[in-house]
């Protein structure tokens, strides 16, 4: 079952990729990267594309596979599914949105505050209210006690932060969510939590080598939907010593993104550059 998850985002990806770096480059949707290439930027719509294309095809796999009322999973399990094609949806439009109309003149949460404070809406600004708002949303449909709803709302937009903070070299976002991947997984295995991290990271290395390359941008599109799903399948997991420890490294990891530049602590440390460089063109 891991396998075909697995696979079929990989292979979706592969298929789907070329055309969609097509279509972006066609439409001149071009920004300079840190070497002041320009390349396609938002090419982590394809991760989006792949799920909504492999929900189909593994729903009837399971309604083919299993007996019982369709589609074949337990009403736990659908419900689950549609949250997770909900924070996808939802996380990637806001990404989309700031990568079209986005400008960076603004960084941080405390920046984007202020700004709000002021009285000025900027994109990310409206990534901080309606991410925060679809992440109140997708843990008030995980349910529990209000201590519960408070600790996954801020799991999931934290995560989903997270992943935007790692996307300024090429590689980065994706290696980050790879590694807090490595962590859920053992915690979410074997339920569909960790399908659906398995579906996304087949889809994620089969993109990786034209990040790597140089040859596309994630954008906040992509780094969006990948922060979504390591925040969701987090927030399904029961209250306890992992999701506290989670919860505290990611507040910990945003306090010091707040004062450090993640950039110049990479590039001090030799293990965490080397890993940073790894698969770089």
């Amino acid at each position: 079952m891991a396998l075909l998850f697995f696979a079929l985002g990989f292979l979706l990806t592969r298929l789907l990729l070329p055309g969609v770096l097509q279509v972006i480059t066609a439409a001149g949707f071009l920004r300079p990267n840190y070497r002041q290439e320009n390349i396609p930027l938002g090419a982590g719509i394809v991760f989006l594309l792949n799920i909504l294309l492999a929900t189909p095809l593994l729903l009837l796999w399971f309604a083919l596979a299993r007996s019982g009322p369709w589609p074949g999973l337990s009403a736990a399990d659908q419900k689950t599914w549609l949250l997770f094609l909900f924070g996808a949806t939802v996380f990637t439009a806001l990404g989309l949105l700031d990568d079209v109309w986005g400008n960076r003149e603004t960084t941080g949460l405390k920046g984007h505050l202020r700004q709000l404070l002021a009285g000025r809406l900027t994109t990310g600004g409206i990534k901080f209210v309606f991410g925060g708002s679809a992440a109140l949303i997708a843990a008030l449909l995980l349910g529990g006690t209000w201590w519960e709803v408070v600790v996954n709302t801020l799991t999931i937009a934290l995560s989903v932060n997270l992943i935007n903070l790692l996307d300024l070299r090429p590689g980065r976002a994706g290696k980050g969510y790879l590694l807090v991947t490595a962590l859920l997984l053992p915690q979410t295995w074997p339920g569909l939590p960790a399908q659906m991290l398995l579906l996304l990271t087949g889809s994620l290395l089969a993109y990786l080598p034209a990040d790597l390359k140089a040859r596309a941008m994630l954008g906040d599109t992509g780094a969006n939907l990948l922060g979504s799903f390591l925040g969701l399948a987090a927030a399904t997991l029961p209250v306890g010593a992992f999701k506290y420890t989670y919860l505290a490294v990611l507040l910990l990891l945003h306090l010091i993104a707040e004062k450090y530049s993640f950039s110049k602590i990479i590039a001090r440390s030799r293990i965490l550059s080397f890993l940073d460089q790894l698969g770089r063109g």
